[in-house]
């Protein structure tokens, strides 16, 4: 395993700027993201307002991906490419992920809704289904924040992403991880959404680090495909897929939410 990258109280800092600045930006587009607009208008939304509050595209970065962000569909699970035919529509899963680099350090973060966000009480049976699958995720991902602390390894929070996805009767992708973050997009460590390993065999946490917990899960176990435009990956069965993820610190007074994101009711 590579060195882990320690920050300093003043990097964390900044990266704490910069994430609730992302933070705004994902929170004010997922409310815009109403049926009728299109994936790429969202992804010009984050876009838009990142260069606006002074930082950079993180995922533009990224080697022959030329969008500001990932905004995927029910059966897509990361890495979806915005597309401006792509239209979302009411009761769609919709899942943002975005990234921004601020003074020389990335914060990265995802959240997935039903188009459009009603009433609970409202909803149909269907979409109550789909609601409590999303909750899951949710839970998942405040378990596993809980878990970043220090002298807890990386395979306490995988433990808990598990354990709260399979309890609720979903499950946990396997071939993706969540990782490590700071002056790189993608550090190590390695964050599986399950234990693959003995707990004592993975990463102590310690303080100053900086990790982009994900939670990735899909409602049926099934395979994962990628879709032609070579980066969308997919549920092969064709059903819903969960994102959740937030950047943290580990501190040494517990777990640091660098990119907040506002609970829903």
């Amino acid at each position: 395993m590579s060195k882990i990258p320690i920050k300093t109280s003043e990097q964390l800092e900044i990266m704490a700027e910069g994430g609730k600045k992302l933070a705004l930006i994902l929170n004010e587009v997922l409310q815009k993201a109403t049926s009728g607009v299109s994936t790429l208008q969202i992804n010009n939304w984050i876009e838009d307002s990142i260069v606006q509050a002074g930082g950079i595209a993180s995922f533009k970065q990224v080697p022959r991906y030329h969008w500001a962000s990932c905004v995927g569909i029910n059966n897509e699970v990361v890495h979806s490419i915005p597309k401006k035919d792509k239209i979302i529509k009411n009761g769609d899963i919709l899942k943002i992920d975005a990234g921004m680099l601020w003074k020389g350090f990335n914060t990265d973060a995802s959240w997935t809704i039903i188009v459009p966000s009603t009433d609970y009480c409202l909803q149909t049976t269907e979409e109550k289904l789909e609601n409590r699958f999303l909750r899951a995720g949710e839970e998942a991902l405040r378990k596993a924040i809980e878990a970043a602390k220090a002298g807890n390894r990386v395979g306490h929070i995988s433990q808990a992403i598990q354990k709260v996805i399979e309890e609720a009767g979903y499950f946990p992708v396997k071939i993706l991880t969540g990782h490590g973050i700071g002056r790189g997009l993608h550090e190590e460590p390695l964050i599986p959404c399950f234990l693959q390993n003995k707990i004592e065999n993975t990463a102590l946490l310690i303080p100053g680090m900086s990790l982009a917990i994900e939670v990735i899960y899909t409602l049926r176990e099934t395979d994962l495909v990628m879709e032609k435009d070579n980066w969308t990956i997919s549920t092969k069965d064709g059903k819903i897929a969960g994102l959740f993820e937030e950047t943290v610190a580990v501190t040494e007074n517990g777990p640091l939410i660098l990119t907040a994101i506002e609970e829903k009711d």
